[in-house]
Order: structure tokens, then C-alpha cells, then sequence
């Protein structure tokens, strides 16, 4: 029998709302807990917040990469010695030769202006101003490759006045163009009057050839030419200040790490490809390729953000689109027209288009600026070692089927996997093929003449 305090407690819960809560209770137990629904790793689920897994990779990356660092600091100890830096520059006694290249740069300015105020005023044909624009455009690629092949400079100075020169030429091409078609536009159409122009408060063709304007545009972070570029309202010093010291930091750092990093494993690196040893020059490429990838994102936001955005800030130069989300590309074009934003507008405005206009088709258009990047990217590397090896120019072309077949196969994160270990991988292997043969042509070479 139950005891009677137990039979009460039993009797005491059985009201009508006891009763009511009770059936209640049992509906919610009946009620189905499975729904049609997908898993969050589906790519049609809908589901995008990944921040906690963004966050884990962030955190390993950080704790690899300090792996990597505390293992450098064991092995080579601290190996950032600014003087070193300072003599590659000072101990040199003919590296005034790239001085005076960088100096010359003026010459070629001078000399296009006064070639488009000679055209305009019709003392100079048209077919005389084209002829010299080529041999102005050519000299400017041409001498530098003849001094350094005499002089051989420091690789560093070389690869300064050669980068100052290669911009050059791309801002004169734009220079040229441009004034040539106002040029042609000025002789078919009545020429604005002078109160027009006032109230417009914008510089028409002629007036824009004076020296003020050509020097803006040659210091402008640009390289697409125009008559009236867009201009801020006033310096902000804050910003100014801000991008300078990032500059200044970034440099450093640049420096610094550049030294610590990557300059011992580039070292270690020639035994195994003198010896072929595959397993080895792996393990020497996939431990380049963290310092080094780390390296060129510095790089990308000291100059592309950074610096351009301090020189924009001085002159008061509006559109400051120097890049955009190429982090996001899920192809190898998308990231080439992203990342380098006025280099993507000087190729598309005076490349891609005309030879459209011209009747070509839209692949060829690309075939052709792609060659043109490939040239000026070995250009830039082996002019300055002076050795070719097209190793830079190979792995650009190499990049044509790459970014042919990716969109057709690989969209959306695997594609932009795709993008991401190209730049990962490419970089570092073709920066251990060139001090490679670097290191064969010339220092070897010097040792064993000694």
C-alpha cells in the first residue's frame, strides 16, 4: 500500500488545469523535430556566415607562420643589419649611371611636349611626329638595357631606374595617344572660345600643353593620360600623415624580413637545384612560399594603398581606385585586372580597345595584352640580372590556358583556390629559379675567375 502523504500529493495534481497542462506537455513531446533541410557545408544551403572558421584559419595561420619565425631566429639567429642595405647602394662607386638614366627622364618629357606643340602648330607633319614618338618610346626602353649591359650596376639601383623608365614609357604611349586624337578632333571641328572654356572651368585641347600639366601628369599615381583629371578640394594632413608612416613602416619591415627570411632559404636553396634534388627543391619551395607570400601582401598595401594614396593626397588627385577586390577573383583575369587597377585602364584603353575598334576579336584582344604584360615583367627582372631566362615571361604565358580553362571548370571558392596557390606557389618557384641562375652566371662565375 502507498503511503497516505503519497496518495494526497497524487489526488492533489488531477484539477482541470493540471489536466490542461498535462496535454499540452504530451503534444509538444509528439511534435516532429525533423525538418527537410540541407547541411551547412552544402553550397545551396544558403548558409555564409564561416566567421568562426575564417577566425581558426587566421589563427593557424598565425601560430605556422610563428613557428616558421621562432625556427629562423634558432637556426640563423638575427640577421637584420640595415648597413648591409646601405652598402649595396654607397659601395658601389658607378652606380651614378642609373643617377643620370633617372635624370634623363626629363629629356624624353621635354622633348614629347615640345613634339605635340610642333604638331598642333603644323611645323611637324603627322607621319614626322609618329615617326619620332616610336624612336622617343623606343630609346626609352633600348638605352637603359645598353647601359646596364656595359656599366653592370647593382641589381637593386638597375631595377629602381628601369621600373621609374617602364613608367615612363606607359604614361608617354598615353600621352601621345591621347593628344592625338584631341589633335584630330581640334582640325575637323571649330575650336571652343575662350569664354566657353572659362565657364566650363575645364582645359581644352590645345591649352593642356604646357609644361604644368605634363609634369602633373608624369607625378600623378596614373598612367592613362587626360585633359582634366578629377581633383580633391583640399589636403587632409591627417591622411597624409597616416599613409607616410605606413610607408616609412612597411619598408622597414619589407627590408627587415626580407633579410631574415627569405635571403637564408634562397641560399639554402642552391645545393638541391645544383644537385636536381626534387624532394628537397620542393621542401625549399613550400618553405619560401609562407615569408614570401606574406612579403608581397606587405608590398601591396605599402604601395598600392599606402604610397599611391600619399601622392594622390599631395597633388589632390581625385580617383584613388588603385585596386580593387582581387582577393575575391575566382579567375586569373579577373585577379590581373583587380590588382593593379591603373595598369588594367592603360591596357584596356590603349590596347584591348583599339585593337577591337580595329576589328579584332575580344580573345585576341586578350592574347595580345597578356604577351605585353608577360614582355614587361621579364623586362623588369632579367634587364636589371642581367641574364635572360624568361622564366617570368613563361609563367605568364603559362597563365593563357590557366585563365581559359578555370572558368569553365572551377567558379566561385574553388576557383579563387585556384587563383590563390598560383600566387602562392608561383612566385616563390620563380624567384628560386632566377637566384639560381643568377647565382650560376654570375657569382659562381666571378668566384672561379678568381
Amino acid at each position: 500500500m502507498e503511503p497516505q502523504a503519497t496518495r494526497r500529493r497524487r489526488q492533489s495534481i488531477q484539477t482541470p488545469e493540471d489536466l490542461v497542462s498535462l496535454s499540452e506537455t504530451k503534444e509538444k513531446k509528439t511534435k516532429p523535430c525533423h525538418v527537410i533541410q540541407d547541411s551547412l557545408f552544402y553550397t545551396q544551403s544558403g548558409f555564409e556566415n564561416y566567421r568562426g572558421v575564417l577566425n581558426l584559419g587566421i589563427i593557424l595561420l598565425i601560430l605556422s607562420t610563428s613557428r616558421i619565425a621562432l625556427d629562423n631566429l634558432i637556426k640563423y639567429g638575427v640577421l637584420v643589419n640595415p648597413f648591409v642595405w646601405i652598402r649595396v647602394f654607397v659601395d658601389r662607386p658607378y652606380e651614378w649611371h642609373c643617377t643620370i638614366l633617372v635624370l634623363s627622364l626629363n629629356i624624353y618629357v621635354i622633348f614629347g611636349l615640345n613634339l605635340e606643340k610642333a604638331a598642333v602648330k603644323g611645323v611637324l607633319s603627322s607621319n614626322t611626329v609618329r615617326a619620332l614618338w616610336i624612336v622617343l618610346l623606343a630609346l626609352l626602353l633600348v638605352v637603359p638595357v645598353v647601359v646596364f649591359l656595359l656599366v653592370k650596376p647593382n641589381p637593386f639601383a638597375a631595377a629602381f631606374a628601369l621600373l621609374l623608365h617602364t613608367n615612363s614609357f606607359l604614361k608617354l604611349f598615353s600621352y601621345r595617344a591621347v593628344n592625338a586624337e584631341c589633335r584630330r578632333e581640334y582640325s575637323t571641328t571649330s575650336p571652343p572660345s575662350k569664354k566657353d572654356d572659362e565657364e566650363s572651368g575645364l582645359v581644352q585641347y590645345p591649352d593642356n600643353l604646357n609644361y604644368r600639366d605634363i609634369v602633373y601628369f608624369m607625378l600623378a599615381p596614373t598612367v592613362c593620360y587626360e585633359l582634366n583629371f578629377p581633383r580633391t578640394e583640399r589636403i587632409r594632413k591627417r591622411f597624409l600623415l597616416k599613409r607616410t608612416i605606413e610607408v616609412v613602416v612597411i619598408s622597414c619591415m619589407l627590408l627587415a624580413l626580407g633579410q631574415q627570411w627569405l635571403v637564408p632559404t634562397i641560399e639554402n636553396s642552391m645545393k638541391p637545384f645544383n644537385e636536381l634534388d626534387y624532394m628537397r627543391m620542393l621542401e625549399r619551395l613550400l618553405k619560401l612560399a609562407v615569408p614570401n607570400h606574406l612579403l608581397w601582401l606587405m608590398f601591396f598595401y605599402g604601395y598600392f594603398h599606402s604610397l599611391l594614396n600619399a601622392i594622390g593626397e599631395v597633388l589632390r588627385f581625385g580617383d584613388r581606385g588603385f585596386y580593387s577586390d582581387w582577393w575575391n577573383a575566382e579567375t586569373i583575369p579577373q585577379f590581373w585586372s583587380d590588382w593593379n587597377v591603373p595598369i588594367h585602364k592603360w591596357a584596356r584603353r590603349h590596347v584591348f580597345k583599339p585593337m577591337l575598334q580595329a576589328g579584332y576579336s575580344k580573345l585576341q584582344g586578350a592574347l595580345v595584352v597578356f604577351v605585353i604584360s608577360a614582355f614587361f615583367h621579364e623586362y623588369l627582372v632579367s634587364v636589371p640580372l642581367r641574364m635572360l631566362k624568361a622564366w617570368a615571361f613563361t609563367a605568364m604565358i603559362a597563365q593563357i590556358p590557366l585563365a581559359y580553362l578555370t572558368p569553365r571548370f572551377l567558379r566561385g571558392i574553388y576557383g579563387n583556390g585556384v587563383v590563390w596557390l598560383s600566387l602562392i606557389l608561383g612566385q616563390p618557384a620563380a624567384i628560386l629559379m632566377y637566384c639560381h641562375d643568377y647565382y650560376i652566371m654570375h657569382v659562381a662565375a666571378a668566384s672561379e675567375n678568381h
